[in-house]
């Protein structure tokens, strides 16, 4: 069994290459149960490829991100499945997965790791209920027999199917979003846009959901919103959340943990108190020198 406090997700030593260009250089970081956690940085600070590479759409160069379901993180556990060249392993405590050997599609459906992207990725044609449908096509396909079962109108699809809206329309509730339900996705304000894209990530049942700026072009209002959102989901869900963001006013209220990136290199690493305050972090977000930090950090103190 895993020590009480053991991660879910584990990075380390994460390094992505692209040609000359290393864009993540030996990232290390954890992410608890239950918990937020916030990546920030500057502009082309990497936060984006390590999302990239823990979802799946990219292989990292090299390193390790180790999830732990139900703290299956025992020592002999991680030493067997690294020594197997399996990618997951399944042990009476729980399961430990291998993110860098999965390809995205497992690490979707058997690692539980949804996310959203910065760009909102809708399917706008669709009503706002199908896009959370479409979102449990796994388990739908699956009821389905791969399309036989669901063809004769099996009882197994049958139920799998009222499943599917129920959650639907559970979280259509949870955002009040239930009366727009009929309505074309693409027709929401862009607030409630980015919330449907919450949604249809947490109709996955997700153990990991990773948000790539939640709040990115949000107005005061929706972004309070957001806020409370996900430190519902947080607290109600039981989940751990790993989220980008810009927004600092969402970071630094919502966040249990922060990590901080600066050409691909961590800078920082602690609670949101000891991030604000490290005079790298200042550095690194006035883009000043080393030898300037201690005048910048003067400019910015209240």
């Amino acid at each position: 069994m895993a020590a009480a406090g053991a991660p879910l997700l584990s990075i380390e030593q994460l390094t992505m290459r692209f040609g000359g260009l290393i864009a993540v250089d030996a990232l290390s970081f954890a992410v608890a149960p239950n918990s937020i956690t916030a990546v920030i940085g500057p502009n082309g600070a990497g936060k984006t490829t390590v999302f990239n590479c823990i979802t799946g759409f990219y292989k990292p160069t090299s390193g390790r991100m180790l999830l732990s379901l139900d703290g299956a993180t025992s020592a002999a556990d991680v030493d067997a499945l690294t020594s197997s060249g399996k990618r997951w392993r399944h042990t009476p405590a729980g399961s430990l997965f291998l993110l860098e050997r999965m390809p995205d599609y497992e690490i979707a459906t058997r690692a539980r790791i949804a996310r959203t992207f910065q760009n909102i990725r809708l399917f706008p044609g669709m009503t706002v209920l199908e896009n959370l449908i479409v979102a449990q096509h796994n388990p739908l396909m699956r009821a389905s027999g791969f399309t036989l079962l669901g063809l004769f109108g099996a009882k197994r699809y049958g139920d799998a199917e009222r499943a599917a809206v129920e959650r639907a329309k559970h979280w259509l509730e949870r955002l009040s979003l239930i009366d727009r339900a009929d309505d074309p996705a693409g027709d929401l304000p862009y607030g409630a846009q980015r919330r449907l894209e919450i949604a249809r990530a947490m109709c996955t049942s997700p153990a990991l959901l990773c948000l790539d700026e939640p709040a990115a072009g949000l107005n005061p209002r929706e972004s309070h919103e957001i806020k409370a959102l996900l430190k519902a989901i947080q607290s109600e869900q039981g989940i751990a959340i790993l989220l980008i963001e810009h927004d600092m006013s969402v970071v630094m209220e919502i966040s249990d943990h922060v990590v901080v990136l600066d050409y691909g290199q961590k800078i920082s690493d602690g609670t949101p108190a000891c991030v604000r305050g490290d005079p790298k972090v200042i550095a690194a977000y006035l883009g000043v020198a080393d030898e300037e930090v201690e005048s910048a950090e003067a400019e910015i103190a209240p």
